[in-house]
């Protein structure tokens, strides 16, 4: 088995995946903000196609069925976390209702393209990285859907992490935020960057690429909460040695 298409590459991603999932969760549970819930659906497609990833590579076989759901989560998931992106930067529902129903709609698509299309089935070989390869050529149906979900969602994810970095940067109460906002940004376009690669062919990094940026991103998330913390401490200290009125 070559060492950057071992199975110990998703395992890691996994569980680093699951672990990020389940802080966003939390963070959801305590604000009830779209955008971490969309975040949230988004990394859980992640995290379970990295999990399929590693079952298939371990146990040497993938499975068509496995393969089929594991194609479109992993294709699909650029744009739950671009439209997480427009519901932070978006001042009305209207625009982020919009393109999630669009992104439920060609997720519907997907999957019925995926279980009705014949596999190639000799791209199916555990210890190469298979990619999209096993659904046809580069181009065809329903191959050609996770243009639909990776081109806006890498916009959205972009343009509203940079809005994002401006506006923390210019107020000083929130410009804790910044350094973990950048992990996170590194982190996810280092996903959406090897995916796209791999869908183009060019998998051999992909699992190793995964892993690193689901530790990148996870770094982030905690570093943003570090300082938020110190952050609030510092606010408190401040008010507390303010002069009373």
């Amino acid at each position: 088995m070559a060492f950057w298409s071992g199975w110990w590459w998703p395992a890691a991603t996994a569980v680093i995946g699951f672990v990020y999932v389940a802080l966003l969760l939390a963070q959801w549970n305590r604000r009830r903000k779209p955008h971490q819930l969309a975040w949230a659906t988004g990394f859980l497609f992640y995290a379970v196609a990295a999990g399929m990833e590693w079952y298939s590579e371990y146990t040497q076989n993938w499975d068509p069925t496995v393969y089929r759901v594991y194609i479109v989560l992993a294709a699909s998931m650029v744009g739950f976390l671009g439209l997480g992106s427009l519901y932070l930067i978006s001042k009305r529902r209207t625009v982020p209702t919009a393109y999630l129903i669009f992104n439920l709609v060609c997720l519907g698509i997907f999957f019925w393209g995926s279980f009705n299309t014949e596999l190639v089935t000799e791209a199916l070989k555990p210890g190469v990285v298979v990619g999209g390869a096993a659904l046809g050529p580069s181009g065809s149906f329903p191959r050609i859907m996770s243009l639909f979900f990776n081109i806006p969602g890498s916009l959205l994810l972009l343009g509203g992490s940079a809005w994002s970095i401006i506006l923390f940067w210019r107020n000083k109460l929130y410009r804790y935020r910044v350094w973990g906002n950048v992990l996170i940004i590194a982190g996810t376009l280092l996903i959406a960057g090897a995916g796209s690669m791999a869908r183009a062919g060019a998998t051999g990094g992909l699992y190793a690429g995964e892993m690193v940026a689901s530790a990148i991103l996870l770094a982030g998330f905690l570093v943003a909460g570090t300082l938020e913390r110190g952050a609030a401490a510092a606010r408190a200290r401040h008010e507390e040695s303010a002069p009373q009125a």
